[in-house]
């Protein structure tokens, strides 16, 4: 029986690969006996990296740790350092190995497009792939931040935000003409030519010529008021008020740069924030916090150098990013990062001047927030433990899923789930699921629940099964599941569970009590007599505010369903009928409902309208 420490036998395991390792640029990954990755690793030589592993000693715990969990090791060589660095950011981001720097990256930087495949271009969020033709200005810390610098710029340029469909069938001026936020294309309030005019200003101010812009329109502005067209002066007046709300709303807008991306890190206690702040066209475009996770004995430079890189795995970079810590591979990453984007990236730490001081304020609001996060972690860690203490759960739970159902007498049925965990509310984690099944009668609350408790752990249990997925598990296993509904949603949870077969995971049903009143929540668990718990007691509070969250969540998901319902047009379902002939349907008849009501004569004397496609709109609203 081999009496070697854990260690030792890792470093034995590792030391095996050298024979075979080629003295070549690559990434490696460590994983356990369980399949599970420990570590995601780049080297300039694969041999000589990994030959440091299985040295039998100089390495500090966290290090040792690791190399004592270690059964296998994964090789991918590459061409270069600089694809290996690459590969390495894209890997520790998919997989979050525990030992490796790794942070929640939830959804994508909005940004403000300006349309250029219509005549008369439109202002509006965006978010995801950069696919729609147009001029893209960003990226935004947050929707807040957009929405709020979009309500402005319509304010100061009056460009629609409506869908080419609603803008094609105006025939009258919307609520947004009423209130100055538009200069209503839609009905000829304003011709091509003023309108491009609006166009370019608006262009040319979220491109950083805002002074120039306000310049202009003040003496516009002037030149009405000499002429007592004091009307168009004061519309005047109320759009440069409105530009200035912009840039005042801003906060530190730099003079010495245009753009730029800046991370500042604070740590404390073995944890970390790092606020990002996104400098575009000389304005200060908001900021976000981030909380890696990472050993606590990692140097400050190395967890920032991982940040950055995970950062710009689907991102491009800007063409200067400016850090409180010098990055150990700084000129590699920066290497890095240009040849994705095609530009040059320069990234330094400022020592003095403006940037500095941008910096320090930065660092200040790093410092802010982890010392609030810190707070807020040591209160959500005795709530989870009050938690455990109540459902008698053997440690405090690091999931908690919690489902609720909506819909209106079986219509736009939708169930969903959110998720909770120590660092709160794991937003990226929630799901919605549309009410599938043909033979589920209209409001069967039970029914609804099954099918969306069926699909979501029927999808855990295939996962779980498919040991070559291991890395990339998307349906992860909960510790408690808290169902919105009393006794009889609690059995129909436990009927699937058993028909799955899926254990070790805590149902509890929470019920509002007598009259609906919060504070008389009773709880039911499988075997156990119902329980209430005391009204003052904060876990009460804990548990109420995830089970509104759900049902907030839910009749969101089921409010959108809806209204997407009610906005729908029946010609989008007709096939043939694109955008142009549905634009010459209801210019000609009015609205969707008069072309229902239209005679198969009456369709083919619309312009642009053939007998046959005639026919087929005739035939889809009298079905024989």
């Amino acid at each position: 029986m081999s009496t070697l420490s854990p260690a030792l036998k890792g470093a034995a395991r590792i030391a095996a690969y050298l024979k075979t390792l080629p003295d070549a640029p690559g990434v490696y990954r460590m994983l356990n006996a369980a399949g599970e990755v420990l570590y995601v690793g780049k080297a300039k030589s694969l041999k000589k990296r990994v030959s440091s592993y299985a040295l039998r000693g100089g390495h500090n715990d966290r290090i040792t740790r690791m190399i004592s969990e270690t059964a296998e090791m994964l090789f991918v060589t590459t061409a270069s350092e600089i694809e290996a660095l690459l590969l390495e950011s894209n890997l520790i981001k998919r997989l979050k190995p525990r030992y490796n720097v790794s942070y929640r990256d939830d959804k994508s930087f909005p940004n403000i497009l300006l349309r250029e495949d219509h005549p008369f271009p439109q202002l509006l969020k965006h978010r995801g792939a950069k696919t729609t033709k147009g001029i893209y200005f960003g990226p935004f810390a947050s929707a807040g931040a957009v929405n709020r610098t979009l309500n402005t710029l319509q304010r100061a340029f009056l460009l629609r935000s409506c869908s080419d469909s609603v803008f094609e069938s105006r025939t009258r001026p919307c609520l947004l003409f009423q209130i100055k936020r538009c200069s209503a294309p839609c009905v000829n309030r304003v011709d091509l030519g003023g309108y491009h005019e609006l166009v370019e200003e608006a262009e040319s101010f979220l491109n950083g010529k805002s002074q120039a812009v306000q310049t202009d329109m003040k003496a516009e502005m002037t030149k009405a008021s000499d002429a007592m067209d004091f009307e168009a002066a004061a519309k005047l007046r109320d759009r440069l008020k409105a530009m200035s709300h912009i840039q005042s709303s801003q906060g530190v807008n730099p003079s010495t740069f245009d753009e730029a991306d800046l991370f500042a890190l604070h740590s404390e206690g073995g944890h970390t924030c790092i606020q990002v702040f996104f400098f575009r066209a000389g304005q200060n475009w908001g900021n976000r916090p981030y909380f890696p996770r990472h050993a606590a004995d990692l140097p400050s430079a190395e967890v920032l150098e991982s940040f950055v890189g995970q950062f710009y795995d689907e991102r491009i970079a800007p063409k200067l990013i400016l850090t409180s810590e010098e990055l150990p591979s700084c000129e590699l990453l920066a290497e890095a990062l240009a040849l994705r984007a095609e530009h040059r990236v320069e990234i330094s730490t400022p020592q003095r001047g403006e940037k500095r001081e941008i910096m320090e304020r930065a660092l200040t609001n790093a410092r802010e927030q982890l010392g609030r996060r810190l707070a807020e972690n040591g209160a959500q860690t005795q709530l989870l433990e009050g938690v455990a203490d109540v459902f008698g759960l053997e440690q405090p739970p690091s999931r908690i899923e919690v489902y609720d159902n909506s819909h209106i007498q079986g219509a736009h049925a939708l169930g969903a789930f959110i998720v909770a965990g120590p660092e709160g509310f794991e937003k990226a984690q929630y799901r919605k699921f549309n009410i599938k099944s043909e033979e589920l009668a209209p409001g069967d609350d039970y029914a609804m629940m099954r099918e969306v408790l069926t699909r979501r752990f029927a999808r855990m249990v295939k996962e779980e099964a498919d040991v070559t997925n291991a890395d990339n598990i998307r349906w992860k296993r909960p510790d408690l599941v808290l169902i919105d509904g009393g006794p009889g949603q609690l059995s129909i949870a436990c009927q699937v569970f058993a028909d799955l077969g899926v254990e070790d995971v805590v149902l509890v049903g929470i019920s509002k009590g007598p009259d609906r009143d919060a504070g008389r929540e009773h709880f039911y668990m499988p075997g156990k007599e119902p329980f209430r718990l005391d009204h003052k007691s904060p876990v009460l509070y804990y548990l109420q505010r995830l089970r509104d969250e759900a049902h907030r969540f839910v009749i969101g998901g089921h409010r959108k369903k809806r209204s997407a319902a009610i906005g729908a047009n029946p010609l989008d379902e007709i096939a043939g009928v694109g955008a142009s002939r549905k634009r010459a349907l209801l210019q000609h008849f009015g609205s969707a409902r008069a072309v229902a009501g239209a005679s198969l004569a009456d369709l083919m004397a619309v312009g642009g309208v053939s007998a046959t496609l005639a026919r087929k709109v005739y035939d889809f609203f009298h079905p024989t």
